[in-house]
C-alpha cells in the first residue's frame, strides 16, 4: 500500500509485487479498491495486480476540484509511469471500465487488453439520470440516511453482508466528493462513436440482475470494441459482479488473462 502523486492527486494503490503480467483494476462509483480483494487474491499468484482509489473516493488524497473520466483515465496512465509500467492489462468495474476505455483510446499503445466488468460506453437515459440526480440531491441535504443507502446498495451490490460493510463506509464521504464525483458520473460522455478505435483484445464480464447497466448496454458495448469476444454472463449478479459473485467472475478472467499475456 503507498501513494502516488500523479496530476496533482495523491493516488493510493495496492501492489501485489511480483514478476508476472501486470493488471491494473479500477472500482466502481461508490466503491474503492477493496472491492477486488478477491480477484487480487485468485490473481496474484500468477499476476502482478495493481488497485487504486480513484479520485475522490477511498484513501486518495484528492485536490477537490472537478474532473471527468478522462482526468481519471490520465491518472491511470499516470500511475503506470509512477511505477515504471509501459503497457499491460487495465481494466474495471462500472465506473473503472468508463476510464480505462478511455485510456485505451488516450493511449492504446500502453494497453495489452481490457477487462471491463459491467460497465458501458454510453450513458444512462435521461429519466435514470434524474432519479439518479434526485438522490445525489437527498444524500447533500441528508447526508447517507438508511432509506437511500439501502436502495443504493441494493442497486450497486444486492447482497445484505457486503452492503452492510459498504454502507459503513459511506458515512465518511464528504458532501464536496459525493458532488463532484457524481457530477462527473452523470455528466459523463457517450464513447460509443469511438469503440472501434479500441483494438486491443476486451473480456465483458456483466451480471445477469444488472439493473443500473443492463445486459442489452453491454451487448452494444460487445458490438462496438473489435477484440471483444462472447460476452461472460455472471449468472445472479447485479452491478458489481466481481464483488459479490468473485466464485464465478474469477475463473473466465484468468482464463482471459493467460491468453492475452501469454
Amino acid at each position: 500500500m503507498a501513494f502516488a502523486k500523479v496530476n496533482s492527486q495523491e493516488i493510493f494503490y495496492t501492489d501485489s509485487g511480483g514478476s508476472g503480467p501486470v493488471v491494473i483494476l479500477a472500482h466502481g462509483f461508490l466503491m474503492d479498491q477493496t472491492m477486488f480483494d478477491a480477484q487480487v487474491a485468485a490473481l496474484s499468484p500468477e499476476f502482478r495486480v495493481i488497485t487504486w482509489d480513484e479520485r475522490g473516493f477511498g484513501q486518495t488524497k484528492w485536490d477537490g476540484k472537478d474532473f471527468s473520466y478522462w482526468d481519471s483515465a490520465d491518472d491511470c496512465l499516470g500511475l503506470m509511469d509512477h511505477l515504471g509500467i509501459k503497457k499491460c492489462v487495465i481494466g474495471g468495474m462500472s465506473q473503472g471500465g468508463f476510464l480505462t476505455m478511455r485510456a485505451a483510446l488516450k493511449a492504446p499503445e500502453r494497453v495489452t487488453a481490457l477487462v471491463l466488468i459491467d460497465t458501458a460506453a454510453d450513458n444512462d437515459g435521461p429519466e435514470t439520470l434524474a432519479g439518479y440526480r434526485m438522490m445525489v440531491d437527498t444524500w447533500i441535504e441528508h447526508g447517507p440516511v438508511p432509506d437511500l443507502t439501502a436502495v443504493i446498495a441494493n442497486i450497486i451490490i444486492a447482497e445484505p453482508n457486503e452492503s452492510k460493510k459498504t454502507i459503513a463506509k459511506w458515512q465518511n464521504f464528504t458532501t464536496e466528493a459525493i458532488k463532484a464525483t457524481a457530477n462527473c458520473l452523470l455528466n459523463r460522455d457517450d464513447i460509443t462513436d469511438r469503440l472501434g478505435e479500441i483494438k486491443c483484445p476486451a473480456i465483458i464480464l456483466h451480471g445477469t440482475a444488472d439493473t443500473a447497466i443492463s445486459m442489452e448496454r453491454a451487448e452494444e458495448l460487445r458490438k462496438g470494441l473489435v477484440g471483444a469476444g462472447k460476452i461472460v454472463a455472471i449468472e445472479g449478479a447485479a452491478h458489481a459482479s466481481n464483488l459479490t459473485h468473485a466464485n464465478l467472475l474469477n475463473p473466465p478472467l484468468i482464463e482471459f488473462l493467460r491468453r492475452v499475456t501469454k
